[in-house]
């Protein structure tokens, strides 16, 4: 019987029509359709049920214990924020490859270490907020190690997350120059050794991240008001926010950058993959650059060109709603309202005391917002959003404890469909992250509510299946490296399937499970005999189970 509800969760999962509540932008920056939700009330300081404290940590965080969800009840939001921002770094993923040797010249042409260090860090870090920040980020400015064609890649995308965790409660244009001379970026977009025009060969600079770092990183393709929605000209059409010219001449300005090998010899440590890449002369454009209406003189130095060109990009009027609005989608709804994206993007564009691109004031607009914390505007059908599967995955390792007893954290690779996730971090497939900002699903009814859904991208039977199979797996602890869950908080509950599930419900799926549905799982439950510890922790897994592959958690609200 519970395989057999199995099989029908994970049959519901490929169509879960729970969530009307995905994005109404295009790609990127389109027009949203979601009517704003007015009035709304205040947002309430703190948590008022145990079900507010998980909404909360559910957007929050990659997953809470009971002992954080109770923690919360007694707190305000924005003190739990506070102390969030306030937590010191955990090793950095650079340093932790070097203490575990992944350094040693039998990695160089491999990407070892990697995923290991990247699972303890998504697992085992405290900072939770941080973390969530971080990979959030990284679909945004996105790099993959599978576009980094270098020796050391493991060493120079770990340095790109470092990069990205240094600055998560930073500045975002702190972020932008950073990531702009990262040797990660310039692998994978291809301008790292880009030279000036030759008018003898006809050979133009690469123009590969001047035109992402515009689209993807910074201001999209069509212009926008503060609330996200679509500038239009007198004929009502949509206004590109740049053109042909303006990549070209933005291009320019990235060239000459390459590695910064001083002090090195062959063959290289990887030393220089954590070194910002350095200006050669000879391959940089020294002529004027023009480009969004900002012109930077000939004669002007690379690093100077470089400062000049993102803050004129950090200047643009479409940032803030851009950038705001894809942080939104990535921690609490897809659809946000045009009056959410307004807020986070005033506060993105002023902190308040005259700063611009203040993370920390963006983090606390999207998590204290109404929107955000209003329960009644989590049951409308435009709200919520699909869970990542990597989310899923982190939801129940942080929730009961996972510890990788021999520090190695060998997860591995979770790109698979079939027999995995779909989803591994930094594995992205293109610049344009697993799914993009303003996917559709066809013929479904977010398409025909005009809604967009993201994580539906990486969607289907096999994803649906493939990650079921999985997580069974990761539960009853057999295959993930050696990853061990830690169950004695559920123990003492598995004799009474109603409790169980409700103990679930509540720290895991944030109390979103229906009655009906916990009526119709504890029918499967009881079939399994909890009398003896063999039988008791069967029943615990299949709960879990049966959570992680339910509509209602996987739509997270």
């Amino acid at each position: 019987m519970t395989s057999g509800y199995l099989k029908r969760s994970a049959s519901q999962l490929a169509g879960v029509t729970a969530i009307s509540g995905m994005a109404a932008c295009g790609g990127g920056g389109g027009a949203n359709t979601t009517a704003a939700i007015n009035p709304l009330p205040a947002p309430t300081p703190s948590p008022s049920t145990v079900a507010d404290a998980g909404r909360f940590l559910a957007q929050a965080t990659l997953g809470c214990t009971r002992a954080e969800l109770t923690a919360l009840q007694g707190m305000k939001y924005s003190d739990w924020i506070d102390a969030q921002f306030a937590l010191p770094r955990t090793q950095s993923h650079w340093d932790w490859l070097l203490a575990n040797g992944y350094n040693s010249a039998t990695n160089i042409n491999s990407t070892s270490g990697l995923d290991n260090t990247i699972w303890r860090k998504l697992i085992g870090s405290p900072d939770s907020l941080r973390q969530r920040v971080v990979l959030a980020l990284s679909e945004l400015c996105v790099v993959s190690v599978l576009g980094v064609n270098a020796q050391w890649r493991q060493f120079s995308v770990a340095n790109y997350l470092d990069i990205l965790e240094t600055n998560a409660f930073g500045n975002y244009r702190t972020l932008l120059g950073q990531i702009s001379l990262s040797p990660a970026m310039g692998y994978y977009l291809t301008f790292r050794g880009s030279v000036k025009a030759n008018p003898t060969t006809g050979s133009e600079p690469d123009e590969n991240y001047a035109r992402e770092l515009m689209q993807l990183f910074t201001i999209g393709l069509l212009k926008l008001n503060t609330d996200g929605s679509l500038q239009t000209d007198v004929n009502g059409n949509a206004i590109e926010t740049y053109t042909q010219a303006d990549v070209s001449g933005l291009a320019r300005v990235f060239t000459g950058w390459g590695l910064d090998l001083s002090g090195l010899t062959s063959p290289y440590p990887p030393d220089y993959q954590q070194r910002p890449m350095i200006s050669v002369a000879a391959n940089y454009e020294t002529g004027s650059k023009t480009f969004l209406g900002a012109s930077i003189p000939a004669g002007t130095s690379a690093s100077e060109g470089l400062k000049m060109a993102l803050d004129a990009i950090f200047a643009h009027p479409n940032i803030p709603s851009f950038v705001s609005r894809q942080l939104i989608q990535r921690l609490v709804a897809s659809n946000p309202s045009p009056g959410y994206i307004s807020r986070v993007s005033k506060a993105f564009a002023d902190n308040g005391a005259g700063v611009r691109g203040d993370l920390k004031a963006v983090i606390k607009a999207i998590l204290l917002d109404s929107e955000a914390r209003d329960p009644a505007t989590a049951m409308a059908p435009s709200f919520g959003k699909l869970r990542e599967p990597v989310v899923r995955f982190l939801n129940w390792a942080h929730a009961y404890g996972v510890k990788s007893p021999s520090g190695a954290w060998a997860v591995g690779d979770l790109s698979d469909t079939a027999t995995r996730l779909g989803q591994s971090p930094m594995r992205s497939g293109s610049v344009f992250n697993f799914f993009r900002p303003g996917y559709v699903p066809p013929s479904t009814a977010l398409s025909a509510l005009g809604l967009t859904g993201p994580e539906f991208q990486i969607t289907n039977e096999s994803s649906v299946a493939g990650y079921v199979n999985y997580m069974q797996r990761a539960i009853s602890g057999v295959g993930i490296g050696d990853l061990v869950a830690d169950y004695s908080s559920l123990l003492a509950l598995a004799g009474n399937s109603g409790s169980l599930l409700n103990e679930i419900n509540e720290v895991l799926a944030a109390s979103q499970l229906a009655p009906s549905t916990l009526t119709a799982m504890q029918g499967a439950l009881d079939t399994i005999q909890s009398a003896t510890s063999a039988g008791a922790l069967n029943r615990i897994r299949a709960a879990l189970t049966l959570v992680l592959a339910s509509p209602e958690y996987i739509a997270q609200r």
